[in-house]
């Protein structure tokens, strides 16, 4: 289909097609890992049952308790790429970082979690754009939006959005106490060219201001920060990341645009609202999704029971153990109900 003339000019379904094309292939991959995993793994088991070296039979067992990982692993990858798609999977996304409980704390969380993310974004090819940050004194930030674009990102980032607590010993803790900290994530996706949203400048209050915090000299020297507030709906957005008051409007109506089109889906189905709801709460310790202890090198997933003991790697950007279970038990609920 992808080879038909038809096909080339109607650049959607291309679209379409390419990323039903790129989520086959990459089950074909695997399967044929899986298969040739299993094979050898059979090979080995019937030269072992004959096999009377000691040596040999040594390295037939570290190879077998090899290939059964190799395998099992195989699975699992195909159990959550046989989650069908969904249209919405490769949208681009935007991902809003706050501090919640905890202050100094969890405004440095904010900036390890933005490390986090940034790390996973390279390691799938994703594209990666800072829309807006505010900073915190001691470093860190307040808040921190970013977008996010490519294959699958909304697919393996959606269940990212909720309350996420942290729990290690301060920088600036003298008596080795461990102290418990959160803040909240929210995924917006960005409005396609079938979602576009009409805003009437007339419904726009728009200020200029000078920019703060780090970032060299040019920071304070024109009043090139932008704040628009959209007066029907009362949605505040800002930007001050480009030394151009144009680009800094520019991203700030990207960001406006992401809110007002995401209040309309959550207006629109309610499926979609109740996970909205659900995806923030207020910021405080009790209301978590996923907790990361520090001291245990731990993190758990609350929604799926999910255990990972390699919170060092996870905070690295290997967060396909999480997201990969995440996807495919959220998929089965939707069976369910």
């Amino acid at each position: 289909m992808l080879g038909q003339p038809e096909t080339l000019s109607d650049q959607k379904r291309y679209r379409e097609l390419t990323q039903e094309h790129s989520q086959l292939s990459e089950l074909k991959d695997v399967w044929d890992e899986f298969r040739a995993s299993e094979k050898e793994l059979a090979d080995n088991q019937s030269l072992l049952s004959k096999e009377s070296d000691p040596e040999m039979v040594v390295l037939l067992k570290e190879e077998i308790g090899r290939l059964e990982i190799q395998a099992a692993n195989c699975k699992k990858q195909m159990e959550t790429l046989l989650v069908p798609p969904d249209p919405r999977d490769s949208r681009a996304i935007i991902l809003e970082l706050r501090a919640g409980t905890g202050g100094d704390e969890a405004a440095l969380f904010v900036g390890d979690c933005i490390r986090m993310y940034q790390y996973y974004a390279g390691k799938k090819g994703w594209k990666c754009e800072v829309l807006s940050t505010s900073e915190s004194e001691v470093g860190g930030y307040k808040e921190y939006i970013m977008s996010l674009a490519g294959h699958n990102v909304f697919r393996l980032m959606q269940y990212e959005a909720g309350t996420h607590r942290v729990q290690r010993i301060p920088a600036t803790e003298t008596q080795g106490r461990v102290h418990t900290s959160a803040i909240t994530v929210a995924v917006l996706i960005e409005p396609d060219e079938d979602e576009e949203i009409e805003i009437d400048e007339k419904d726009l209050k728009i200020d200029t201001y000078r920019a703060s915090g780090a970032g060299g000299q040019h920071v304070n020297r024109t009043d090139s920060a932008v704040r628009i507030t959209h007066l029907p709906t009362g949605t505040v957005v800002a930007c001050q990341e480009e030394r151009s008051q144009h680009k800094n409007k520019d991203k700030a109506m990207r960001l406006l645009q992401s809110r007002i089109a995401d209040e309309l889906r959550r207006k629109n189905q309610k499926e979609m609202s109740q996970l909205r709801q659900s995806q923030v709460g207020s910021g405080d310790r009790s209301e978590r999704i996923r907790t990361y202890n520090f001291p245990q090198n731990r993190v758990t997933d609350h929604r799926i029971d999910l255990t990972l003991y390699k919170l060092d790697r996870v905070m690295e950007g290997d967060l396909d153990d999480l997201t990969g279970p995440l996807v495919a038990h959220f998929y089965q609920e939707q069976l369910q109900a």
